[in-house]
Parts: C-alpha cells; sequence; structure tokens
C-alpha cells in the first residue's frame, strides 16, 4: 500500500503535509518489522530535506522500539544535526546514547529501563540502585565512548559524581559497631 501511494505521488499533488503523514507511517512500519536498510532507503528517497527531517523526527517522537529509536536518533544526529536546536540536539543524543546503554542490557531487562532511554544518568542510577553493578560496569564504558567530544547536557565527570555519591553511600553504615570484652 505503501509502495503504491508512492506511485501516486508522483502523478498527483499531494499537500505536504499528507506527504509527511505517509512517509513517517511508512518508516514505523518498515522499522517495526526491523527493517533498517529499506527504512534508510526510504529516508534517502525523499527529495525534499525538510520532509525528510519533518518525517524523521515525528517518526521519533511516536516512541518506536528501541532499536527504531537508536536509528532515528542516530539519522537526525548524522544528517540533520545543523538543523535542530541546542535542546533538540541534546535531547536526540542523549536518546541515542540511553538506546545504545540500553542495547548493552540482557534483552529480558531492557523493558524495565525502557522508559529512561531519553535520559542515561537516570537509568545510571537505576542500575546502581538496583544493584546491577556488572550492567553498570559496561554502561559507564559505553557512555565514556559516546561522551567523548561530545556536549549533551552532561559530562563525564557527572557519572563520575554520580558513581562516588552511591560509592560513598555503599560504605555508610547506620550504626556503629561495639567491641566485645571478655
Amino acid at each position: 500500500d505503501y509502495e503504491l501511494c508512492e506511485e501516486c505521488r508522483h502523478l498527483y499533488p499531494v499537500p505536504r503535509e499528507d506527504l509527511i503523514n505517509l512517509h513517517r507511517e511508512h518508516l514505523l512500519h518498515l522499522l517495526e518489522m526491523g527493517d533498517m536498510e529499506e527504512a534508510l532507503q526510504l529516508l534517502q528517497r525523499i527529495e525534499d530535506p525538510g520532509i525528510c527531517l519533518a518525517v524523521s523526527e515525528q517518526s521519533l517522537d511516536q516512541h518506536p522500539n528501541l532499536a527504531a529509536s537508536h536509528f532515528l536518533a542516530d539519522y537526525l544526529t548524522a544528517h540533520f544535526y545543523a538543523n535542530l536546536t541546542t535542546a533538540r540536539r541534546n535531547e536526540i543524543q542523549a536518546l541515542y546514547m540511553g538506546s545504545k546503554v540500553l542495547l548493552t542490557l540482557p534483552e529480558l531487562s531492557r523493558v524495565n529501563y525502557y522508559h529512561l532511554s531519553s535520559r542515561p544518568l537516570l537509568m545510571l542510577e537505576q542500575l546502581l540502585m538496583n544493584m546491577k553493578v556488572d550492567w553498570v560496569a559496561v554502561a559507564v564504558q559505553t557512555l565514556h565512548q559516546l561522551l567523548a567530544g561530545q556536549e549533551i547536557g552532561f559530562t563525564v565527570e557527572d557519572i563520575d559524581n554520580l558513581l562516588s555519591k552511591y560509592a560513598e553511600k555503599a560504605l555508610n553504615f547506620p550504626f556503629t559497631l561495639k567491641e566485645k570484652r571478655s
């Protein structure tokens, strides 16, 4: 159906909003099916960069699955970085990093942290509170690699401060030890 609509678009004039909606629904369908290659080809076929940007952003705002969100955040950052406001750029990059961290977690556990995908620091804190130390180690390593040379609203120092805070809490004892006398 999408291909037929695309062919009709070449024969008859289609309003801009309808064209954006058509491409967005097609893109989301392809991403839900896991066909990233075809999704990329669809985005490359869109001749008007404004329409391509709108389709990509609106698709991302629909909160698709993890792989689709990661793909769209990567695509927007790679192709439309200069067209995005600083706030939107930070939001998309945070989502990219959060989805990248989620992809490092065991598949069955991702659903528990998916709602934090756009807030990687909060996700890291949640992992720490849940005592998932091995997962935190991988997440921190991933974030350190992704943050190299990036400005997205938080830094490596913020991660280190968070880790220090929880390390300090882990060493706090709410009671004192009494000596036994013989």
